[in-house]
């Protein structure tokens, strides 16, 4: 139980700081304001804390049991969307980490299909990440012993729900469209 409780922190660490670095991104995006030193001081916590929480999650579920059966009963689909998306979470952080860089050169290249590809794979970046957020935060109250109702964890799931799908909808218009203005709207100049 006490690694389960030290992911459980530290899963909550990694929640503000992944908006932290959501929100420095978005306004970086609807302002076309680049600081590169506050990219790094809101990216570098986050890719760090995640790398702890995946770690510990992964003991979690191979050292200690913790669902690692392939059948959930229906009432776990949270946990089926949880497992599912920490495993898609680090294949697209890698392309993620180089969209930019892409993005750049398929646009100046004229190379529109994988510009969009690569756009998609950003949308369902931004998805992945927030679907495992919203899913994972009151389970994680609730590991720490924060939260105790049923009634309370539900309407903190809502909430959250409510909050994710908001901040994933200001994330695709500011980013995807920022990006579409820097590479496709200029032909590819950036």
């Amino acid at each position: 139980m006490v690694l389960k409780k030290c992911n459980a922190y530290v899963s909550l660490v990694t929640f503000l700081a992944m908006l932290v670095h959501i929100c420095y991104n978005d306004f970086a995006y609807l302002t076309f304001y680049y600081n590169p030193v506050l990219k790094t001081a809101t990216a570098m916590p986050f890719m760090i804390c995640t790398c702890i929480h995946a770690v510990l999650g992964m003991l979690v579920v191979f050292l200690q049991g913790d669902g690692t059966r392939l059948t959930y009963p229906k009432k776990n689909v949270r946990t089926v969307i949880q497992r599912l998306t920490a495993a898609l979470i680090f294949p697209m952080l890698i392309l993620h980490l180089k969209t930019f860089d892409l993005m750049k050169e398929t646009a100046g290249q004229g190379k529109l299909v994988a510009w969009w590809g690569l756009a998609l794979v950003e949308v369902l970046f931004f998805g992945t990440i927030l679907s495992h957020a919203a899913v994972s935060f009151s389970k994680a109250l609730i590991t720490l012993g924060w939260l105790s109702s049923r009634e309370r964890q539900k309407k903190i799931d809502i909430v959250l729900y409510v909050f994710c799908v908001i901040l994933f909808v200001v994330s695709i218009v500011s980013v995807v469209r920022g990006q579409f203005l820097m590479f496709l709207a200029t032909g590819g100049a950036a």
